[in-house]
């Protein structure tokens, strides 16, 4: 179980309806402003309107972020919502609310949440921070109720606080540490150092012929490049690249034989003057959504890109 003398807490608060939802949500806000903490809220839309309106004027004093868009993909909320929040309030306690799973998130999506909410308490420990993560129990699998108890340390019911006896957010980061798999019909290149440069205009080439807005293909160009130039680097010295269509994305896919030991890789911010070790946090800014499988013999890694707004 977490320390209790760790300033960072992280409650999962259960809700069944909208009046759930104010009750959990409103005072907990408005308790963070009376004691002067920054609060911010990032939930999906629905729910942004619904406290927008509840807190009436001191929705003002708020930052609120669309979590459909903001977190769309799971990967980028630690660095870019909740310590792009905090960090930019030193040396003060934070309160927020961040809302990553909702009805509606594909199952492709769902692993990345998951593990999210289990490294949110690797990367919050010892940070003057409260998370709230709402939880809509009408609507959400009964899987993701579940693992919300092993991803929480404290859980939040009918009004009534308790210290969560699944508490275990490690095992969640190995479970869905998934096989990732791609269709027969991939188009597949080797590629070494020399081949970079031909990895990069291999994948913009299958882009284009899969119908990406030409709007994301810078986006997808410098994905494949971050993370065929860390195969390079750190993976073996070579890799494969593989590009195909699903569910409306582009998927780009990097196979290689180095390993990820860091969990937290790509979702921590860059710190200034930092040189290197940004390849995969920019991936996870650029991408809809990061997928990893890593293992002892090697690293796969899928990225997602949206085929039409």
């Amino acid at each position: 179980m977490r320390p209790t003398a760790d300033p960072f807490t992280h409650p999962a608060l259960f809700y069944a309806d909208e009046a759930g939802y104010l009750a959990g949500t409103v005072p907990f806000v408005r308790a963070g402003l009376a004691a002067g903490e920054p609060v911010a809220v990032a939930v999906p839309g629905d729910n942004l309107a619904l406290l927008r309106k509840a807190l009436g004027e001191d929705a003002e004093r708020v930052r609120l972020l669309d979590m459909e868009q903001a977190g769309r993909n799971p990967g980028r909320i630690i660095p870019r919502v909740l310590r792009g929040f905090a960090d930019a309030h030193p040396g003060r306690r934070v309160r927020i609310i961040g809302e990553p799973i909702w009805q509606g998130r594909s199952a492709d999506e769902y692993p990345a949440c998951a593990q999210h909410e289990a490294l949110i308490n690797h990367a919050f420990t010892g940070r003057a921070a409260t998370i709230l993560c709402p939880y809509d129990t009408s609507e959400l699998d009964p899987v993701a109720l579940a693992d919300a108890r092993v991803t929480h340390p404290v859980l939040i019911e009918d009004g009534v606080e308790r210290v969560s006896d699944a508490y275990a957010p490690d095992h969640v980061v190995t479970g869905y540490n998934l096989p990732l798999s791609a269709p027969p019909g991939a188009r597949a290149l080797a590629y070494d150092a020399d081949l970079l440069p031909d990895a990069r205009g291999f994948a913009l080439d299958h882009a284009d012929t899969l119908g990406l807005p030409a709007d994301r293909r810078d986006d997808v160009a410098l994905a494949v490049s971050e993370l065929t130039t860390n195969s390079v680097i750190h993976g073996g010295g070579s890799g494969t690249l593989r590009v195909w269509a699903e569910a409306g994305h582009l998927v780009c896919e990097v196979r290689d034989r180095g390993r990820l030991t860091d969990p937290l890789a790509g979702r921590r911010p860059a710190t200034p003057g930092q040189l290197g070790g940004r390849g995969l946090l920019l991936v996870n800014y650029l991408a809809d959504l990061v997928r990893v499988h890593t293992t002892a013999e090697g690293t796969t890694i899928q990225c997602r890109f949206r085929l039409r707004a």
